[in-house]
């Protein structure tokens, strides 16, 4: 065997001089060639018109779901880790709702409640913690119902546990207590 049998998958490019944009000329002049010979039906282009005009609004329509998908990632990414967090925060509401208010562990409690408090608000959290209003079973849990003729009927009377919500998702529903046995609210409410 001789080395010039060794060669025979060895290929020799010669350098014509041609640039890049010339062989790109001469292949785009090729394609208007191939084109130039047998031109599309009109029905076949309006096909592909059409094709063409579905596939962009396709593609935006994915655009446009993809960025609102990122966005709700975006804002409720750390929902877990807030829902894990609200015993914490209750624990601290306990424990400020009976130390002495004016002695120092009392300071001490507040200030880092109200420091975690402030990072969870940052991020979103929103308390449910009004009482006085027309109990919703979308954001309330009755826990304790009481006979009170002096408010109108199924009124949130206490708040038992602080619910929450993250942006405009309901975390954890209110544990309330309501009133039964007052006047009827107008149906309007």
């Amino acid at each position: 065997m001789s080395e010039n049998d060794n060669d025979d998958d060895a290929y020799v490019i010669e350098d014509t001089g041609e640039t890049v944009a010339d062989i790109e000329n001469e292949m785009e002049a090729a394609a208007q060639e191939a084109t130039a010979e047998r031109p599309p039906a009109p029905a076949q282009n309006e096909d592909f018109r059409d094709r063409y005009v579905r596939t962009l609004a396709d593609f935006e329509n994915f655009r446009k779901r993809s960025e609102r998908e990122k966005i709700d990632f975006r804002r409720y990414a750390l929902g877990d880790v807030i829902r894990d967090l609200l015993p914490v925060l209750d624990n601290f509401d306990r424990a400020l709702d009976h130390a002495e208010e004016g002695d120092e562990f009392h300071k001490g409690v507040s200030l880092i409640y109200k420091q975690l408090f402030d990072v969870l608000q940052r991020h979103g959290l929103k308390p449910i913690t009004e009482s006085g209003v027309h109990f919703d079973p979308n954001i309330h849990e009755a826990v304790i119902r009481e006979e009170d003729s002096s408010v109108p009927s199924h009124t949130v009377v206490a708040v038992l546990q602080k619910g929450y919500f993250l942006h405009d998702r309901l975390l954890r529903p209110a544990m309330v207590k309501v009133a039964v046995g007052g006047p009827e609210e107008p149906s309007g409410n």
